[in-house]
């Protein structure tokens, strides 16, 4: 076997024996060590994406000495590659990001753990992106939510606690529920192994034996990881995460904790059930509903915020429905759609944050829009990455967020049915409220500040390698919406051969 087919497993395996290693390190050689970590990881995925882009097709890595079905395998093609790519990339960038406010907001005694579920949780994210055993998805599910409710904590205030605990009640729901489907898909089928449980799925959705408990199965799963990515009405337990976690706590948990569900979700769709079993349980049309609900409601949230951290958090709700929309339509272009805005919003919403944190650092340390006047000129880096991101989200043309959106209205006019007309209406609906709530601050950034109010305009200033961050991340959405063609290409040829 050749050596880069090794690459998924140092993807999960380098991450989670760096974060044993990094129990003995201190302070900044902690933070030094993840970013180097994380840079490897990056590049590994960065090679495997070229490779697998040349080769096309899929290959499966046997672990441990015995293969399937009896042992473990990981699974690697294009889609996952590109995948694991933006996942680690993004890990890295909001990581670099928010060293600074790492050091202000955590105990110094407590950065080495801080760093610990850093690596845990990029592990646990390489793991849902290349595993072939849906117990192991499951396992490295519980790890990510315990690093994830980790990195809520962080920063020891009662508030944060109180968003830690709704947090875990929400998320340990969701596991409990994901867990039973699998309990009830290995009592139906036999099987752990994804490839070999959907030939079992598919013999017993042809032979019609056992059609209520595989539906019941389908719908504990979806029910339960759509709980953990914060579907409508499962989000109550989103503002209070997001809001009052440290600025890369609120770019991870938004940007890649609740797209790891969603990318697994897709996975035991495509690889364990079966899209045509999928369709004939109907759940897509009750997720189809609900995703539009939450793109007005989420929408409606953020729009009666005065914290600005709220109303990104709210603006998640919404664009956690848009990916959860496209699934929903059931159609190749929308499954299409849907995985390209998990992309394009893991992105904008991770420079979202970040750049709010530095406009509120401008601003004597208030998330309040009364007090974020002039916030733009203060800290003109964060005011320019913040303006990009929410002109993304509202869909302006040569960012990311415009192509998703693209995406979206062509694959509702594939769908051909009344899915069409209310995906058209929604989208347009969804649009001009976001336009409402995100138009509003940028212009608030650069309106005059209130009279006798003076902030220090130093406190705007994060270093380098926040400005580095936010650049990264403003030159990947253009790059989003001026080359989206090619991603879409590898993303439809990946799909082709996801199942």
């Amino acid at each position: 076997m050749e050596l880069w087919k090794s690459i998924p497993f140092a993807c999960i395996l380098l991450p989670l024996g760096s974060a044993a290693m990094t129990s003995v390190l201190k302070g900044k050689f902690a933070r030094r060590w993840v970013c180097i970590v994380l840079t490897i990881v990056t590049v590994l995925n960065a090679i495997l994406t070229v490779i697998m882009s040349r080769t096309g097709g899929y290959y499966t890595y046997m672990m441990g000495h015995f293969p399937a079905p009896w042992g473990n395998e990981l699974r690697a093609g294009q889609l996952e590659a590109i995948t694991g790519f933006f996942f680690a990339l993004i890990m890295l960038l909001s990581f670099i990001g928010g060293l600074k406010k790492i050091e202000e907001h955590i105990l110094h005694d407590k950065q080495s753990l801080y760093c610990i579920m850093i690596l845990l949780l990029t592990a646990a994210l390489m793991a849902q992106v290349y595993t072939n055993d849906i117990f192991t998805a499951y396992v490295f599910l519980e790890i990510m939510t315990i690093s994830a409710c980790s990195l809520i904590t962080a920063r020891t205030k009662g508030r944060t606690l109180v968003a830690a605990t709704r947090y875990m009640i929400m998320n340990l729901v969701g596991s409990g529920l994901f867990l039973l489907g699998i309990i009830l898909l290995y009592d139906l089928t036999g099987h752990l192994l994804m490839s070999n449980a959907k030939e079992a799925v598919a013999a017993l959705h042809a032979s019609g034996e056992y059609h209520q408990p595989l539906t019941v199965v389908v719908a504990v799963i979806t029910i339960g990881l759509a709980i953990k990515s914060a579907l409508f009405p499962f989000h109550t337990w989103v503002p209070d995460a997001y809001s009052y976690s440290t600025p890369t706590s609120s770019a991870v948990l938004s940007s890649l904790v609740s797209k790891g569900y969603i990318f697994l979700l897709l996975k035991i769709y495509y690889r364990v059930i079966g899209l045509d079993v999928i369709a004939d349980t109907g759940v897509l049309n009750v997720l189809f509903v609900f995703a539009l609900v939450g793109m007005i409601m989420g929408s409606l949230s953020a729009i009666r915020q005065s914290d600005i951290r709220r109303m990104i958090a709210f603006s998640s709700v919404a664009q956690i429905g848009y990916i959860y929309m496209g699934m929903g339509l059931g159609t190749d272009e929308g499954m299409m759609a849907a995985v390209f805005h998990i992309f394009a919003h893991s992105v904008c919403k991770s420079m979202l944050f970040l750049a709010a944190g530095g406009l509120a650092d401008a601003s004597g340390n208030s998330k309040q829009f009364r007090d974020l006047r002039g916030a733009g000129y203060r800290s003109p880096i964060a005011g320019v990455a913040f303006t990009i991101g929410a002109l993304s989200m509202v869909g302006f043309p040569f960012l990311g967020g415009f192509s998703s959106k693209v995406n979206f209205a062509m694959a509702a006019m594939g769908a051909g049915d009344v899915r069409m007309t209310l995906t058209l209406i929604v989208l347009a609906i969804s649009t001009a409220l976001n336009t409402v709530y995100f138009i509003k601050t940028v212009i608030t950034l650069y309106r005059k500040p209130l009279d006798n109010v003076v902030y220090p305009v130093e406190r705007g200033q994060r270093g380098f390698c926040f400005n580095c961050a936010l650049i990264c991340f403003s030159v990947v959405n253009i790059v989003l919406g001026l080359f989206s063609q090619p991603l879409v290409q590898l993303i439809t040829s990946g799909l082709a051969t996801f199942g």
